[in-house]
């Protein structure tokens, strides 16, 4: 009895650990800093399921007499203030898109409600909902009901696989809708992911909208090395631009995303456009985009003014570039997207939270402070408190609330160049 008192006190001491992780990471720095994102990241996105978990464990100490030992006892203790903490960071998840409706209010202002107002000839469903069932199950098979067979894994270069893309688009939309078009990039540190795993929400609720969406993969490391993953990005929106067309999308109107390694992909695509250093063999191919969406993206290379990640040094000299940066500076800057700021870039709108524990959001706040002091365009940012790394990828609040918010932003983009759906 005392032992199953000892393994429930241990047990809860180990889940409210974990609540306060998921609250106030332990660790922004080093490998620890990992850790606390592996196991954070869950639990702040879906802190539901955490108490349950927790709920099930306990009921299994209970029956086995764990409440008739003082340990016990204060295991139960432990259970409660962490199933109350968790109901907290629920609970301040909620707000996600009031924070989001002022960011985008400071930067575009009236432009916010020409977008919201814009009448489109493919009947909008309403925004997403977080309906019980998918609060009970977070991962919705969005990509089934958007992505056809004959769109799936189409070619774009010679690298077979990691140059394959996946085209969502609704069933009904016309081949020649002139639809917009949203181009994502996924993450995974420049070394692992694929186009099947990111912006599920985001994509199917563009593709419900009437919009085409486009989901690539891109060559990774160790095997690859940079400039590799930034010219098949090109690449991939070369041939976008070119064929898009039959597939119902404009190829005058191509906005592009990606989140983490893809939020800086995707930055760097969007300050580059049309760049010869990134575009060997097709450098006369068009490249430009009419907006960015760079969500928890990593955005300098070189740590330029301490925001970044120290340590992330070595590891992207060893696998991403394969020489360090005292021994290839310009490459290294190059990388970054903060090297290419200037007056031209498109109107831009970065994410981030604020427990993010792989990229600091201190580096997200620079980028955009350099970027409002010098783009001519429109600017937004919006800034989650007790958001981790990739909260976007479960059917969360945070998660449901920024597809809600990029939604809007490109709308009024639209609304601002006048682009139309030809239904």
């Amino acid at each position: 009895m005392k032992r199953v008192g000892r393994l429930f006190l241990g047990a809860a001491a180990l889940g409210a650990l974990n609540t306060a992780n998921a609250r106030q990471p332990l660790s922004r720095t080093g490998r620890s800093s990992v850790l606390a994102f592996a196991v954070g990241w869950p639990t702040s996105e879906l802190p539901l399921h955490a108490i349950g978990w927790q709920a099930l464990a306990t009921l299994g100490f209970i029956r086995k007499g764990a409440l008739r030992t003082p340990a016990g006892l204060a295991g139960l203790g432990l259970t409660a203030a962490s199933w109350a903490g968790l109901h907290r960071i629920w609970k301040d998840s909620l707000p996600a898109g009031e924070i989001f409706d002022e960011a985008l209010r400071e930067a575009l202002g009236d432009e916010l409600d020409a977008g919201d107002r814009r009448d489109e000839p493919m009947t909008p469903k309403p925004a997403l909902e977080l309906d019980r069932r998918r609060i009970a199950v977070p991962l919705s098979p969005w990509r089934k009901r958007y992505v056809a067979k004959e769109s799936t894994g189409l070619s774009y270069g010679d690298a077979g696989k990691r140059n394959t893309l996946d085209i969502w688009k609704r069933p009904d939309l016309p081949a020649d809708a002139g639809a917009p078009v949203l181009f994502q990039i996924h993450g995974g540190g420049w070394v692992i992911g694929n186009k099947e795993q990111q912006a599920m929400p985001l994509m199917s609720h563009l593709a419900d909208q009437g919009w085409v969406c486009v989901s690539i993969n891109y060559r990774l490391s160790p095997r690859a090395t940079w400039p590799d993953h930034i010219v098949d990005v090109k690449r991939a929106l070369a041939w976008v631009k070119e064929n898009i067309s039959r597939y119902g999308g404009d190829p005058n109107f191509v906005a592009i995303t990606g989140g983490s390694a893809g939020g800086h992909l995707c930055a760097l695509t969007a300050l580059t456009q049309n760049e010869p250093e990134f575009q060997p063999g097709f450098e006369e191919a068009d490249t430009s985009v009419v907006a960015a969406v760079p969500i928890y993206g990593v955005y300098d290379w070189t740590n330029r003014d301490g925001t970044g990640r120290a340590d992330m040094g070595p590891m992207v000299g060893k696998l991403v570039f394969k020489k360090r940066i005292e021994d290839a500076p310009e490459v290294w800057d190059h990388a970054s997207p903060m090297s290419w700021v200037g007056p031209d870039a498109p109107p831009m709108f970065m994410l981030h939270g604020t427990n993010d524990t792989l990229v600091p959001v201190e580096q997200a706040r620079a980028f955009v402070s350099m970027l409002r002091a010098e783009s001519k365009n429109t600017v937004a940012y919006a800034e989650l408190p007790g958001a981790q790394h990739a909260f976007e990828l479960f059917d969360s609040p945070r998660s449901f609330a920024a597809t809600a918010a990029v939604t809007r932003f490109l709308d009024a983009i639209r609304a601002r160049e006048g682009h139309t759906v030809d239904v």
